[in-house]
């Protein structure tokens, strides 16, 4: 059931109202216009985010968050989603200038990756047809302490982002673990491989404390302060584009 819905920057009620349609998988959507409907004109360009709470968390009193984007940004334009909206819009050759994009937190996904149906929960997702798809996941998947589960956890990576290439060839990259594990970031690291796409290693950031919210500012609940802060979004954001302007592959 989706309980958090933003377009372009506004709650709103239903996708109906604004002629949208998506699945029913998360709790946390943002669909924005290119540039949020300022006046620049779009280039059709389309990005899917696909994350968890780094990526898109709404407020949560229970824990203390009362933003709707990144945690732990401080704003939304400091998250690495806008950053990297920003970054690639100042980038002619990226073609990226005002793109439509999407940001989904697929956290079901990683905590039920075994069974979690892809195709029927993504569908509209998939139909979505991205130009350019961002997949940052990993922290909120078990450690993988077997061989079945590792298989597991690759082969339902690769069903995942060859769903988007069924129908279209988008720009892949997928990152490791901002919270790096030495289990699960080799798999995402092939199954990148195994699709052509982009994948960029964010391991070193977790050892700099001042990538940390709570490095930053005061955060009473400990699971909101471990999660990058402004200075972490930002070398995350830094991180994709650089990859994508290097056209670095694994």
């Amino acid at each position: 059931m989706i309980s958090n819905l933003q377009i372009n920057g506004k709650a709103a009620t239903s996708f109906e109202e604004a002629g949208i349609k998506i699945g029913p998988f998360t709790s946390d959507v943002r669909i924005e216009a290119p540039n949020g409907g300022e006046t620049a004109p779009s280039t059709g360009k389309k990005i899917l985010f696909l994350g968890n709470s780094i990526t898109l968390h709404g407020p949560a009193e229970s824990i203390g968050w009362t933003g709707n984007w990144g945690m732990a940004a401080s704003t939304a334009e400091k998250d690495y989603v806008h950053l990297m909206l920003r970054a690639l819009s100042e980038m002619p050759e990226s073609g990226f200038s005002a793109p439509k994009f999407r940001v989904l937190n697929i956290a079901d996904f990683e905590r039920q990756y075994a069974t979690f149906p892809i195709e029927e929960k993504l569908w509209e997702t998939i139909d979505f047809k991205p130009d350019l798809l961002i997949l940052a996941i990993g922290e909120n998947v078990a450690e993988l302490t077997t061989e079945e589960s590792k298989a597991e956890f690759h082969t339902r990576l690769g069903t995942l982002l060859k769903a988007f290439q069924k129908d279209g060839a988008p720009t892949i990259v997928v990152r490791s673990s901002f919270w790096p594990s030495p289990t699960k970031d080799p798999i995402l690291k092939q199954a990148a491989a195994d699709v052509g796409a982009f994948f960029v290693d964010i391991s070193a950031l977790a050892g700099d404390e001042g990538n940390y919210a709570r490095s930053e500012r005061p955060i009473a609940h400990a699971g909101v302060a471990g999660h990058p802060g402004d200075r972490g979004m930002k070398a995350i954001a830094d991180a994709i584009v650089d990859a994508i302007k290097k056209g670095r592959k694994p």
